[in-house]
């Protein structure tokens, strides 16, 4: 290995001849893994773990130049290992390669080996430029606007105003994680908001919009005029409709301190989950050795019905069996009894009575809109602001993003639908950034998301909302497979345990607009990515 100097080291890597066309190779550059690709016979080299959540992209889906985390589809250009697609909000390095005599170099910067992330290229906020662009909301639709405003070169003020306390974090872990703070699911620091020029207000909820005059008046009595506005609020947990609902320790998840004290309340003790879908399996699962009894109710047959389907339903039904939680399916919860206050019981419909020292509650979402009745802007029967492509609303300069809002989807024809993924979330606000600046960009993106239950994580792309058909490759019961949705006699959304990278591969075929038929479903050979990728 030589060193040009202190902080910059070249390290010989490999043989030309290692690595054939469209392969990816992690080598070792001063004690550091990073990747190399081989793509159209040239060699790029980039930080070798997705910065999400430090997948190995070496596992990955290369596609021309463009490579797909195998764990959560967060896409690079391993050219300039720019994010293509979300969840990650960060780059990756890029480190220049060299050939000479067969032999291949990496040369990099120390300080990039070390830190294989990259923070994308921002403007500063400049105080002459008065442009108010005001952003409604906490999560990370809100985040990723704000943050792409100022990577296009958007110099004016930017604000973010949420009801929250934190700064934007990672709202997947609230209920994958449930022993972690605040601060260590936050995505950025408010020391890096206000290095952006970022304006952070939490605790300040919009109660109104005026949209002629252009502003947002909140809880505080305060308001607040703007030149373009993003409405973000995200959706709300739905609220049990049963006598005694209003007990104490009758729980929703939504912030880490509702996270937090779920699992003191449960430790120990006797929990009933309402609702077998994405919040009620994951703390059943993260609580299965932690709560006295776990009980389950769900009016479904099996858990994750609509979203996954009765076969992988029945998969995860099974994992937490085996860890002994009770599952009450077909069931309804009819009334929740107490003593001082205080949950004791819940009784469903069929008469029968769980002992219940804490409730939480997991039966769906709604969006948080109910600040915009009886304006003028357009939502749909359930409270979503309708939006199109462009992430804009039907009022001039209003756009909206994220859970609250009903889109477009591509992979439905078109047909509107409200997808509450954090990746689609920060999608939607890329796109409402790029659009506040007229770049006329349409939305391009293929959902994607996980469920982690018991370390195991199912993987899901695309949207199979109104399927009608399943191909299953694998074993459902050796709990290694990959299902295919099918709609019209093509491939809408896929699902995997234990078979990456085989989710991020469809995603990526969707991606390109292609078409997967029944025939090219059951010919997928799981033990063989390249069969898949012939389509």
């Amino acid at each position: 290995m030589d060193s040009d100097d202190t902080n910059t080291v070249t390290a010989e890597v490999c043989r030309e001849d290692d690595v054939g066309d469209g392969e990816l190779l992690e080598v070792m550059v001063a004690g550091y893994p990073v990747l190399l690709v081989r793509n159209r016979k040239e060699f790029s080299a980039l930080g070798s773990k997705c910065p999400h959540y430090g997948a190995p992209l070496s596992k990955g889906v290369l596609r021309g130049e463009r490579l797909r985390c195998p764990w959560h589809g967060a896409c690079f250009n391993i050219r300039t290992g720019d994010i293509e697609e979300y969840p990650s909000l960060d780059c990756i390095s890029c480190f220049k390669v060299t050939v000479e005599d067969g032999k291949v170099f990496v040369t990099a910067k120390k300080k990039d080996l070390e830190n294989s992330l990259r923070v994308k290229d921002r403007s500063r906020r400049c105080l002459v430029n008065q442009n108010t662009k005001l952003l409604l909301g906490g999560g990370v639709a809100a985040l990723v606007c704000a943050e792409t405003l100022r990577q296009e070169g958007f110099t004016g003020r930017i604000i973010m105003a949420t009801k929250e306390k934190h700064v934007p974090y990672d709202k997947s872990k609230l209920s994958k994680e449930m022993d972690l703070k605040a601060e260590d699911i936050y995505l950025r620091k408010p020391e890096f908001l206000d290095a952006q020029g970022i304006e952070f207000w939490t605790e300040k909820e919009a109660v109104s919009v005026d949209f002629q005059k252009q502003q947002v008046h909140f809880m505080d009595g305060s308001s607040q005029k703007y030149h373009q506005l993003l409405i973000a609020t995200g959706s709300h947990s739905s609220f049990l409709k049963v006598p005694g609902a209003d007990l104490q320790n009758v729980c929703i998840l939504q912030t880490p301190e509702d996270s937090s004290k779920i699992l003191e309340l449960a430790t120990g003790k006797n929990l009933v989950i309402v609702g077998a879908s994405f919040v009620g399996m994951e703390v059943a699962a993260f609580l299965s050795d932690k709560a006295g009894t776990i009980s389950v109710v769900e009016r479904e047959e099996f858990p994750f019905q609509h979203a996954l389907g009765p076969q992988v339903g029945g998969v995860a039904m099974k994992m937490l069996q085996n860890k002994g939680v009770k599952f009450h399916m077909k069931s309804e919860l009819c009334e929740l009894k107490g003593k001082y206050g205080k949950v004791t019981e819940a009784v469903l419909a069929n008469g029968e009575k769980l002992p219940a020292d804490v409730v939480v509650v997991g039966i769906g979402s709604t969006p948080s809109s109910a600040f915009l009745k009886g304006t003028s802007i357009a939502r749909d029967d359930k409270g979503a602001i309708l939006v199109d492509l462009h992430m804009q609303t039907n009022i001039p300069n209003v756009f909206a993003a994220g859970d609250v809002v009903s889109f477009p989807v591509a992979l439905l024809n078109g047909d509107r639908s409200s997808i509450h993924h954090q990746q689609v979330a920060e999608a939607h606000g890329h796109i409402a950034a790029l659009n506040m600046l007229k770049k006329e960009k349409e939305l391009h993106t293929v959902p994607f998301f996980w469920t982690t239950l018991l370390g195991k994580s199912i993987r899901y792309a695309g949207c199979g909302k109104g399927y009608t058909d399943t191909v299953v490759k694998g074993s459902l019961e050796q709990r290694k497979f990959l299902i295919f949705y099918l709609k019209d006699g093509h491939v809408t959304a896929a699902a995997s345990l234990n078979c990456d990278p085989m989710v991020s591969l469809v995603a990526e075929v969707l991606y390109l607009g292609k078409l997967i038929s029944k025939e090219e479903a059951e010919a997928c050979d799981i033990g063989n990515i390249s069969s898949l990728a012939q389509t």
